[in-house]
């Protein structure tokens, strides 16, 4: 059937316009061919550009490095590459782990998963190194793309190790301080055992050894002054296993020994000039002594009786 020369002229349009559409479509994909090498490109993780297939139809500089760096037999662009079939092929110990990788990216580019992303190791004969992939789709028109970038974790990783060495170390630590602080507690408890046990031969000693005599010795016939000085040894004798004697002898009160004698006779109730005759000091010695021992147990200011307190130390 021939055309007329109106219809020629309209299929001449027709073609015409398919052929601008197809030359735009060209441009459209070829402008988001360049703008995803931009992304790539602005991105310091080594980083590829995958089409509805999975294969590789862009990279950055990154990865080229490391392409250069570290796969010498292969393409440092690897353009045209299919990463799934990469992964699809691979053996020996990182199948299964590039298995899952295959499986991440599919459920990607079907829309199933927003991302897929995984750690991984990638150790070389001369550093261990370790990389974080992640796989995201590329909103936008245009036909589907997906960005696979692998970044190098291995600073933060060497700072993770260092972090659970130290944990580990100050876990040891405190169970070194556990174990010394169990021992010191059982050391204290055999010291105040031990010390018990002092305290019980030494009154032993003084009742057994010692007292006997000295009951001995008041039974013969000795002066007045002589039997005052036996009792004296006496009573001093029964107050040196007592707690009078230990809490007034402690380094908290500092007393001297001239001041632990006066201290022990006011406590029995001597007067002064009876003090300052059994010590044969004079009775200005013996307030001066009796000022130091209220000083000393904090009784310098207040109208406490000092025998009182004395007697409250034997309790």
């Amino acid at each position: 059937m021939k055309r007329s020369p109106g219809q020629e002229d309209l299929l001449k349009k027709v073609e015409r316009l398919e052929r601008k559409l197809a030359e735009a479509k060209e441009e459209e994909e070829t402008l988001l061919e360049n703008l995803g090498n931009t992304v790539l490109n602005a991105l310091s993780v080594h980083a590829v550009l995958l089409d509805a297939e999975g294969t590789i139809i862009g990279n950055n500089f990154g990865w080229r490095e490391y392409g250069e760096s570290n796969t010498p037999g292969d393409p440092p662009d690897t353009i045209g590459m299919n990463y799934l079939a990469v992964c699809d092929a691979a053996e020996g110990e990182d199948s299964d782990e590039a298995a899952d990788v295959g499986r991440g990216i599919r459920a990607v580019l079907a829309g199933e998963a927003e991302e897929y992303s995984l750690e991984y190791p990638c150790h070389s004969p001369d550093e261990k190194r370790w990389f974080f992939m992640r796989a995201v789709r590329m909103d936008g028109p245009g036909p589907l793309r997906v960005i696979v970038s692998h970044e190098n974790i291995t600073a933060l990783k060497f700072a993770e190790e260092r972090l659970l060495e130290r944990e580990r170390e100050l876990e040891e630590k405190s169970r070194n301080l556990e174990e010394i602080n169990t021992a010191l507690k059982v050391l204290l408890e055999r010291r105040e055992a031990d010390k018990g046990e002092l305290e019980e031969q030494v009154l032993g000693n003084v009742k057994q050894r010692v007292l006997p005599y000295l009951d001995r010795l008041k039974g013969t016939r000795l002066g007045p002054e002589a039997k005052e000085f036996a009792r004296i040894l006496e009573t001093n004798l029964e107050e040196i296993v007592s707690p009078f004697l230990q809490r007034l002898s402690s380094s908290y009160f500092d007393l001297t020994p001239q001041e632990i004698q006066v201290a022990g006779l006011v406590k029995e109730g001597r007067m002064t000039k009876e003090i300052a005759d059994i010590l044969n000091v004079s009775t200005s010695a013996v307030d001066f002594h009796r000022k130091n021992i209220r000083k000393k147990l904090g009784l310098k200011t207040k109208k406490a009786n000092l025998r009182s307190y004395l007697i409250s130390l034997s309790e």
